[in-house]
């Protein structure tokens, strides 16, 4: 799922539309045919061509047309009071009304051209994201505010490159179609800076330069954005966020000999962290684990007792790396519910700031049953019919798949507010680890 699926509206005729001309000859002849002479229906029959040409093309109008006049014709069903003059009339009606649904039906056409390649162009900007990139598992949704654009003010990515998986969620400065241009922009900005950068700091720079440049030329001083940098590296890849260790995340650490590892919030881990748990902590790089009791600070969902034995899953943690720009932070949805991760934030895309001011990336170790919920604004700031937030970490249910948590996801909201008037992109991933 990747866009939400929207008609364009007036595409398509409802279905009681096309069926009311007929509905209603059936309704007139038979009233018609019933009442005295002194109740004149003829005028009726005049409005049938019409409005069949708003629910048919030609064709279909033509079809109601010739039926009405057949009808009239026949001596056991036409009305005394109906004349040849009137018959002629009803004819001219009829021929003009389906020239003008041959009229609407080109205009139509017309339109659906248009549409098919404005549709092509937005696809070029933000296409689909496939299910899979390299090891990671892939879903997003994404809703523009404007009702009939594929794209708006917010974006997401994810990319391959020298230094592994890289993706991004942003938030650009408004939505609708006037955003399209910086979200084009940031993305071409970003898909070059991942084969190039081998730091998250360095591609936040290249997309913040873009958007520096930009609201130069267009004279547009409060043109920014809000990004999260997510990176899964690849296997042995260095970089500072592995040298230098995680930044805690919600919750306490881990019990005794905790290896340099905090924790989500659960339950602190077991006796013996410094054995062998500990050890792959420092394998991890000191990275913030998402799991049960076990050494090395892991979180609710780690390995039991002591550290050392076997996952439930079968697998070692993956790593993750994040930088935030001034976006809100990540969930991490597994097995016990959803953790918004802690982490710091630097400042917005587009200010000139971000080389200086960015905050180091936080590392991240993932039990591969857990999934990286990315989101923008447009979902937490969604309100119920009493002006109540969207409680997005309390709601969110446990999924294994991407795919299906960004579709529970907008199912709970959609129930939740009913119509959503912002910019909406969720964004979940993945690793497997050995794939």
């Amino acid at each position: 799922m990747d866009r939400v699926p929207r008609e364009l509206p007036g595409a398509r005729a409802p279905h009681w539309l096309r069926a009311l001309p007929w509905a209603l000859l059936v309704v007139v002849e038979t009233a018609q045919f019933l009442t005295p002479e002194t109740v004149q229906l003829g005028f009726v029959f005049a409005v049938l061509p019409m409005l069949a040409s708003l629910a048919y093309g030609m064709a279909g109008t033509l079809l109601v047309s010739t039926a009405i006049m057949l009808l009239l014709a026949l001596p056991e069903a036409r009305a005394e009071h109906i004349s040849s003059g009137d018959l002629l009339a009803l004819g001219l009606i009829g021929a003009v009304s389906t020239l003008l649904a041959w009229v609407r039906g080109r205009r139509n056409a017309q339109l659906v051209t248009v549409r098919t390649v404005a549709e092509a162009a937005q696809y070029a900007v933000l296409p689909p994201l496939p299910p899979r990139v390299g090891p990671v598992r892939c879903g997003a949704l994404y809703q523009a505010a404007v009702h009939t654009a594929l794209v708006g003010g917010d974006l997401y990515d994810v990319q391959p490159g020298p230094y592994g998986v890289r993706a991004v969620v942003a938030d650009v400065k408004g939505h609708g179609l006037g955003a399209v241009s910086t979200v084009a922009a940031l993305l071409g900005a970003f898909r070059e800076a991942v084969l190039d950068e081998p730091e998250l700091a360095g591609v936040a720079a290249r997309m913040d330069r873009r958007l520096v440049v930009d609201a130069a030329r267009r004279e547009d001083e409060e043109l920014f954005a809000t990004a999260l940098l997510l990176e899964f590296p690849t296997r042995g890849g260095g970089g500072r966020g592995a040298a230098e260790g995680a930044e805690p995340l919600a919750g306490t650490g881990g019990g005794p000999g905790g290896a340099g590892a905090e924790a989500l919030a659960g339950t602190g881990g077991g006796p013996g962290g410094a054995g062998a748990e500990a050890g792959r902590g420092a394998e991890a790089g000191g990275a913030d684990v998402v799991g049960g009791p076990g050494g090395a600070g892991a979180g609710a969902e780690a390995g039991g007792p002591g550290g050392g034995g076997p996952r439930p899953d079968g697998g070692p943690p993956v790593e993750a790396r994040l930088l935030s720009c001034g976006h809100p932070p990540p969930f991490v949805v597994g097995r016990a519910g959803a953790r918004e991760v802690a982490m710091e934030s630097g400042p917005p895309l587009g200010l000139g700031l971000t080389r200086s001011a960015a905050p180091e990336p936080l590392t991240v170790a993932l039990e591969p049953s857990c999934v990286l919920l990315a989101y923008t604004d447009g979902v937490t700031e969604a309100r119920d019919a009493s002006g109540r937030f969207y409680p997005l970490g309390e709601r969110v249910r446990p999924e294994r798949e991407p795919v299906a948590l960004v579709r529970a996801v907008w199912r709970d909201l959609s129930a939740y507010t009913g119509e959503i008037a912002d910019d909406v992109a969720l964004l979940a991933l993945r690793v497997d680890p050995g794939e």
